[in-house]
């Protein structure tokens, strides 16, 4: 078993308690690491240290490239242990060890190299618009740091997850608290490694585990944080954004989604049926933007359907560290039964099981929370399995008659988060695509998440952007700066409304 403990202010620390808590491995239910089981006084022990940090000012006021070449190196030593990382993603989060080698750790430092060469390209001095009312005044706006920031992420993706929080922030010239999920810390903390080895000065990067309700509201209730980050469900972010407010401080806000994608008559289907089940099922459909809602013409509705089920039904379910595997497990047994739970509130409904809806038992099964691909068709989009997230392996198929039937359908949500439509014609599915409530439309393919774009939801699937040139001026304050041109007091005869 891995054994970790918390750093903060530059020193690996136990839990002030004493107390630790094990991370199990979703695949065969055995524990995989030992981790501190922090409360809110271990939070408060890293908000001091980066408070301390931050107005020290050696990090904020270094210059940004030194600070892009610290996080460069940090990418590169990323790289050099993407197996070492992509197996314990894989023990922790139930990714498949192809997904996690492949695709979700390289990713991370692709990512990094984005935001270092866009953080480059920002400037920290921005004239504004020429004045002379009432006189000539030069203007410009300052871009600067928040100061320490609460980050909190989630268990699905926890490694890039914890690179998206922390890196625009340090860019910036902020410091900060990372609180890892409960289930998945242990490659926050390994990054945490990776950035003490790298040389980023003490107290500048603080991470620890322990209960969401502990740790994660002491920072979001803390006078002590400037900004809180939150990426998980829109219950629990609805919470994060109450909490916050008793303090004012800046929230952001990555929360759930319930995607459509839309395949319109004229869709290569050689291409958009495997691309919308790449775009539901990719880890286990435990990914916040996934496609679980496929909306498909009528005159195609049988065809794609039939096509669905053959493609499904080849897909191989099983242990996360199995190459061979398609789909891995759901993280836990409480998201397992959720997902049971759902599959029967489909049935109870009217909805059609096309292929799967049940969990998969005997042998190695048994000892994991696997649960079959499952497709319903039939299904009305007012249905519970189509409103709610159900973050697991379900897609909901949904027949339409006319392309603005398609729009006003998958308007139809308290979520826009992501979203696809696929097409021959371009021009149609890029007109498609603005008519969408959603942060993120990829019009024939999904999930390729670029670090140079920006990345968010619109309604309840959050606030605020990550990634590209936005994402970066999430961590940063704007201030304006008025230059006086008329350096004499005669010529400012506004001081006559005083009388000065």
């Amino acid at each position: 078993m891995r054994e970790y403990q918390n750093y903060v202010d530059g020193e690996w620390v136990e839990a002030l308690s004493g107390e630790t808590m094990d991370t199990t491995n979703p695949s065969t239910g055995e524990a995989v690491s030992r981790v501190p089981k922090g409360g809110r006084d271990d939070a408060q022990r890293a908000v001091a240290a980066a408070r301390r940090a931050f107005d020290g000012g050696e990090w904020s006021d270094m210059p940004v490239e030194r600070r892009v070449e610290i996080v460069r190196d940090v990418a590169n030593r990323i790289l050099d242990k993407v197996s070492d990382i992509a197996a314990i993603e894989t023990d922790e989060a139930g990714q498949t060890i192809r997904m996690s080698s492949l695709f979700g750790i390289p990713l991370a430092p692709e990512h990094m190299r984005a935001m270092c060469s866009t953080m480059l390209s920002l400037p920290e001095l921005e004239p504004l618009p020429f004045n002379n009312y009432p006189a000539v005044s030069w203007n410009l706006a300052s871009y600067e740091p928040y100061g320490v920031c609460g980050q909190i992420i989630p268990w699905n993706y926890p490694f890039i997850m914890a690179v998206w929080k922390m890196m625009p922030a340090l860019l910036t010239g902020n410091c900060v608290v990372v609180k890892p999920a409960s289930y998945t810390p242990s490659t926050a903390l390994e990054l945490a490694k990776i950035m003490e080895e790298a040389g980023v000065p003490k107290g500048v990067v603080n991470v620890i585990t322990g209960p969401g309700g502990a740790v994660g509201e002491e920072l979001c209730t803390s006078a002590g944080v400037d900004k809180i980050a939150f990426t998980g469900s829109t219950e629990v972010g609805r919470r994060v954004m109450q909490m916050a407010s008793g303090t004012v401080k800046k929230v952001t806000l990555e929360l759930g989604g319930k995607s459509a994608s839309i395949l319109l008559e004229d869709a290569d289907l050689d291409v958009a049926v495997p691309g919308a089940l790449w775009g539901t099922f990719l880890h286990a459909g435990q990914i916040c933007e996934s496609g679980t809602r496929l909306l498909v013409p009528s005159s195609i509705y049988d065809e794609v359907c039939e096509r669905l089920k053959a493609v499904t039904e080849t897909l191989k379910v099983g242990p996360a560290s199995d190459f061979d595997s398609d789909l891995g497990p759901v993280v836990s047994a409480a998201q397992l039964k959720t997902v049971m739970d759902y599959v029967q509130i489909g049935l109870k409904e009217g909805a059609k099981l096309l292929t799967g809806g049940e969990r998969l038992t005997g042998g190695d099964y048994d000892k994991g929370y696997f649960h079959q691909p499952t497709i319903f068709v039939d299904v009305d989009n007012s249905m519970t399995i189509a409103q709610e997230e159900i973050f697991g392996p379900v897609l909901s198929v949904i027949k339409y008659d006319t392309p603005d039937q398609a729009v006003k359908i998958a308007n139809d949500s308290i979520y826009g988060l992501g979203g696809s439509v696929w097409s021959t014609d371009i021009p149609q599915a890029i007109a498609i695509a603005r008519k969408i409530r959603t942060g993120t439309v990829w019009i024939n393919d999904f999930h390729l998440i670029n670090g140079l774009f920006p990345f968010g939801g619109y309604k309840q699937s959050g606030v605020g952007r990550e990634l590209g040139s936005k994402g970066l001026r999430e961590y940063q304050q704007v201030k304006h700066i008025h230059v006086d041109q008329t350096p004499r007091k005669d010529q400012k005869f506004w001081y006559m409304v005083l009388g000065v």
